[in-house]
């Protein structure tokens, strides 16, 4: 990637320079053509206003001597030539019926004068390829007619600029080589750092970490290294959860099943009451039972195999209900409903009623004495809240709570439910019906346990 991205960066400074050096290239020519063209019209014009003191002859003299007269003023035009710096200077005799006599500058032809406005009196400018010239009407002695033409080659200016641009080029792209290694290399770093450590990841080295970047940098690299080392934290936390869900399974699995087989080798050798062996075996049946129905159901709601029938429903009310129902199961705790009114909000009944159920029970377990279930509408949600006032959560369980089995880095201050599943089977309801759970700290010191559900209507 490295290589590609150095191709890449080379490849748009060639490509700029090279743009930028046409595009000099082409305005220069198109201001030096301009300029040249406009400077030649001017120096045509002045020359034909003056051609006729050049060209004015002593018509007192001889013929030999005019003739002398005459080569040495057109050797004057070509003196005047080098000294405005032109490349050729012609002058032009019109005769009386229009024919045009005299010897043009080289790549030129009559045609090219446009004689029809050189004959109104007007000045012409023009340029053929690399030459450009002019030609201007003058009137000279004894009423003869010239046409002045000057021509000189177009000229850029670049011979010079054009060379220090090569160089100044080559330079440029060395140093975008240099840039483009550089670069690439710590622009890439981090990606490869991190391809290293998702593969060790995926061989199970849970534990790799990349090196994050100072806390300032929040560039999507920088961003990509933190998820990547959360996505191992999160991996190594889940796969420490599983781990302690199985023994914690293994554990709430092996205890009632060694005292049915107990009771049933018991029964068999005649050494314990039926009845009383009976109900033993009953009582560890159902706790069997409703550890295994807990672990299905969790398994459904997470793998989406569940289905929620929606609908109004009265969360106050069921506020009352689920705390008369568990006051009957906990005779030393007292539960107190707190509502202002009806609170319809949008969920599945039976469903709702379970996660309530789960919440009070679990609350129940940890109270001293009292177990208060508040309802209350805060915009549009539905909020109940399940605050006891038992040992509480510390602060940095609390995130976790709702995640099965979980137990805290340190020795935790409470445990859910016997099967340790039901705030996570609360947590997977909530979730279904659209809402949203929280754990905190209860104003009395001990846990509160909140539900967010969205209002109908």
């Amino acid at each position: 990637m490295t290589r590609r991205l150095a191709l890449v960066i080379v490849g748009v400074v060639v490509a700029t320079l090279l743009l930028a050096g046409a595009g000099t290239l082409l305005l220069s020519a198109a201001r030096a053509r301009s300029t040249t063209v406009k400077e030649l019209r001017a120096q045509a014009v002045e020359m034909a206003g003056n051609i006729g003191q050049v060209l004015e002859i002593d018509e007192s003299l001889s013929a030999a001597e005019q003739a002398k007269q005459l080569r040495n003023r057109l050797r004057l035009l070509g003196t005047l030539r080098r000294v405005v710096a032109l490349d050729d200077i012609s002058v032009l005799i019109v005769g009386p019926d229009g024919e045009v006599q005299g010897e043009l500058p080289t790549a030129l032809s009559i045609a090219d004068l446009q004689l029809d406005v050189l004959a109104t009196g007007q000045s012409i400018a023009d340029n053929r390829g690399k030459l450009a010239f002019a030609a201007a009407p003058a009137a000279g002695p004894a009423g003869r007619q010239y046409i002045v033409v000057v021509s000189r080659r177009i000229d850029a200016g670049l011979g010079p600029a054009f060379v220090l641009f090569i160089w100044a080029s080559g330079a440029t792209i060395l140093l975008a080589l240099g840039a483009a290694y550089l670069l690439g290399r710590r622009l890439t770093r981090p990606i490869r750092e991190a391809s290293t450590a998702t593969q060790h990841i995926a061989a199970g080295q849970l534990s790799t970490r990349i090196t994050e970047p100072p806390a300032h940098h929040h560039d999507e690299l920088a961003e990509l290294s933190r998820n990547v080392n959360a996505m191992a934290a999160s991996l190594e936390r889940s796969r420490g959860l599983e781990q302690q869900f199985l023994l914690s399974v293994t554990h709430d699995l092996r205890t009632p099943l060694t005292s049915i087989r107990g009771y049933a080798e018991a029964i068999d050798d005649g050494n314990v009451d039926p009845k009383r062996a009976a109900a033993v075996i009953r009582a560890e049946s159902a706790r069997l039972e409703r550890l295994v129905t807990d672990l299905l159901e969790l398994a459904k709601l997470q793998a989406r195999a569940f289905t929620f029938t929606m609908a109004p429903v009265d969360l106050s009310a069921a506020a009352h209900t689920v705390t008369a129902a568990a006051a009957g199961s906990k005779p030393g705790i007292t539960f107190h409903p707190v509502t202002t009114g009806p609170l319809l909000v949008q969920a599945d009944p039976d469903r709702r009623a379970q996660a309530l159920a789960n919440l009070v029970e679990n609350a129940g377990k940890y109270a001293t004495s009292a177990v208060m279930v508040s309802t209350r509408a805060e915009g549009r949600w539905a909020v109940l809240t399940v605050d006891d006032d038992g040992p509480g959560i510390a602060p940095h369980d609390q995130p976790h709570v709702f995640e099965r089995l979980y137990v805290a880095r340190h020795e935790p201050e409470r445990r859910e439910n016997s099967s340790g599943l039901g705030l996570a089977i609360v947590r997977e309801l909530v979730t279904g019906m659209g809402g949203e759970v929280a754990a905190d700290s209860a104003p009395n010191g001990g846990a509160r346990l909140s539900i967010r559900l969205p209002l109908s209507g």
